[in-house]
């Protein structure tokens, strides 16, 4: 058994490492293959476009973000954004951007429906009101460049893709936000570049999600998501189901963490790896061996020094190309030595992952099912 230990620990470790590998080559195929799409011709005829914006509560940057939609350089194009209530903090935000730019097609809704994910129920609503065949849902705390649109959707129409998604990196106004801002970088941002890589197709972030109107029907509309806490992913499986591809735009935008704390964090965290975990619950098991910190610590007790030095080398290797060449996070290449204690804490994550199907989300308590569906626990 003493023998049998170390051996175990040198091949998960250089599994962990050939993983490490895999990441940087993806990061470095998502860097050329972004310079290549920008330095080719835009389509010349670009569609027009709808932008869905589900909106609940007035985040830090709110009015920045959505200013950046309203001064998108794009022929045609429209915003709705949706409110369960006109009484929504956001709303005074959203009627100044509406007062500022009278010269852009933009709407504000009161939306009814409820859903169990309350942003389907808005998406639901708002697709009713939507003018135009090609629709892009975003986050509403998302930051975007002026070409956001026109690289997005021209995304969509050059590589014939069904839907077109963006990788995003974060900020934050406290250390606990920056922590998980570095870990978006160095850890699920690269997760997201290896799955196409390993054959996962059903790959889409909230961070943006643009589709044909066409698609989305055959896909069973938002109704079809309206039941389930990933709706960004298990819209994308449904998409690429019906036989349409996603693909990465070259665009990176930004989103915002406010001000957590380590409680909201870990809270956050733990919500965001039991959703993985009823999502792909195949993928999720294996995590662990991503986690190059976890197999450098086990390394140096059972004193295998040179495979801890080769995967903390590599480990911080990953994380530089994966959140500084692929993101161009400043915050990443900095901390990017920390990059395996981020794995540590990733581990303890995935440990309670398993410790229950119950989440916290936007004030309320659900339980999962099995497959992601949610079911609201009454205080």
């Amino acid at each position: 058994m003493i023998i049998i230990i170390p051996i175990l620990i040198s091949i998960l470790g250089f599994a962990a490492l050939a993983y490490q590998v895999v990441a940087m080559l993806a990061a470095a195929f998502y860097r050329v293959e972004s310079t290549l799409v920008r330095n080719r011709p835009q389509p010349a005829n670009l569609p027009a476009v709808s932008i869905l914006k589900p909106v609940g509560g007035l985040e830090t940057g709110f009015e920045k973000a959505i200013l950046g939609h309203a001064t998108q350089c794009y022929p045609e194009f429209e915003i709705l954004f949706g409110v369960n209530t006109l009484d929504d903090p956001a709303v005074p935000a959203i009627q100044a951007l509406i007062a500022n730019h009278p010269d852009v097609q933009i709407r504000l809704i009161a939306c009814p429906t409820k859903t169990p994910n309350a942003k389907a129920g808005i998406l639901i609503d708002l697709l009713r009101e939507a003018r135009h065949p090609v629709l892009l849902v975003n986050d509403s705390d998302i930051s975007v460049p002026p070409d956001y649109l026109r690289r997005v959707a021209g995304r969509l129409i050059m590589q014939k893709a069904g839907l077109v998604t963006c990788l995003y990196r974060a900020t934050a106004g406290s250390v606990a936000g920056l922590w998980e801002a570095f870990g978006i970088s160095v850890d699920f941002v690269p997760s997201t570049l290896v799955a196409p890589l390993v054959g996962i197709r059903e790959f889409g972030l909230g961070s943006t999600l643009c589709f044909r109107r066409e698609d989305l029907e055959k896909a069973g509309g938002f109704e079809a998501v309206s039941n389930y806490i990933a709706d960004d992913y298990q819209l994308a499986k449904r998409i690429t189901g019906v036989g349409r591809r996603s693909v990465f735009s070259e665009v990176v935008v930004q989103t915002n963490l406010c001000e957590p704390t380590w409680r909201d964090v870990w809270k956050h965290q733990v919500r965001w790896a039991r959703t993985i975990r009823v999502s792909r619950g195949d993928g999720f098991l294996g995590l662990p061996i991503t986690h190059a910190g976890l197999w450098i610590v086990l390394a140096l007790v059972f004193q295998l020094w040179p495979l801890a030095l080769m995967l903390f080398l590599a480990r911080v290797a990953m994380a530089v190309m994966g959140g500084f060449v692929a993101l161009e996070s400043w915050l990443a290449l900095l901390l990017s030595p920390l990059a395996p204690l981020w794995d540590l804490w990733a581990f303890v994550v995935w440990i309670a992952a398993f410790a229950g199907r119950t989440v916290e989300w936007r004030g309320e308590k659900y339980r999962l099912s099995k497959d992601g569906e949610l079911d609201r626990i009454d205080s």
